[in-house]
């Protein structure tokens, strides 16, 4: 009978957090939409559905900034979003409280420097869910300071970034590859030679990336990397303490 209840109990409490996940997502897909009216078209806004990373995007307003559609990857973002990195350690934190990562840099895959924001959503049992980005096309803002600079004097000039003539999303497999590679290629010597910290930055990297939080990463990056997927666990746990005594 005991058991009984509590497996009742564990459904009942399951059943609480899916349907509080779906107002809240439901509530922030109607300010997507708001926002869409509201924000210049340099500001993209995207919801993900932390669920289905392999077609997260669920909600997109101003989505030609960073060229995505509704059912792209969370992989198919900009490079460098550390909201990703934020979102794997919350996955092994305890706590209910929401996350915000305020401005921070980032760069779009058509080469656009992009200035993003990212709220991060949590259900009443600690598990990240959802995400809300905000990412500002930083090419105006640029060219004012480049301009405004010469006008003033001023020889520090902001550099106009480079954009591709051919954006395009790329799949979420050809994503991840490109983030391992990108990783591994870093240091430019061959993987034989990698020592022990060698691996750890390269996983560092990939968490940048946001790689992990994708179902399999974690194995893609130990089969790259010539590891096992436990030794992947410990070079983050290395890396979640590292910065930890860096933050005391």
């Amino acid at each position: 009978m005991e058991a009984r209840q509590i497996q009742k109990s564990e459904e009942a409490r399951s059943q609480f957090c899916a349907t509080e996940r779906q107002v809240v997502i439901n509530t922030l897909k109607t300010i997507v939409e708001l926002l869409q009216h509201v924000l210049s078209d340099n500001v993209e806004v995207v919801l993900h559905d932390m669920s289905v990373p392999e077609k997260s995007v669920i909600a997109l307003a101003n989505g030609h900034v960073t060229g995505r559609v509704i059912g792209d990857s969370i992989l198919a973002g900009p490079k460098g979003d550390v909201g990703f990195a934020e979102a794997f350690k919350k996955l092994n934190e305890q706590g209910t409280e929401n996350s915000v990562i305020a401005s921070y840099h980032t760069v779009a895959k058509n080469g656009l420097s992009l200035h993003s924001s990212t709220a991060i959503f949590r259900d009443s049992d600690g598990i990240p869910y959802a995400a809300l980005c905000f990412n500002s096309d930083m090419t105006i803002p640029q060219a004012a300071y480049s301009w405004l600079s010469k006008m003033l004097g001023n020889e520090t000039v902001a550099p106009t970034p480079a954009v591709s003539e051919h954006p395009h999303p790329a799949q979420v497999d050809t994503l991840m590859e490109d983030i391992i590679d990108s990783a591994i290629n870093a240091h430019d010597k061959p993987l034989e030679q990698f020592s022990k910290e060698d691996k750890i930055a390269a996983v560092a990297a990939m968490q940048s990336n946001g790689i992990f939080v994708v179902r399999g990463g974690v194995n893609r990056a130990a089969k790259a990397l010539g590891v096992t997927r436990f030794t992947i666990y410990n070079y983050l746990d290395e890396l979640k303490k590292r910065k930890d005594i860096n933050n005391f």
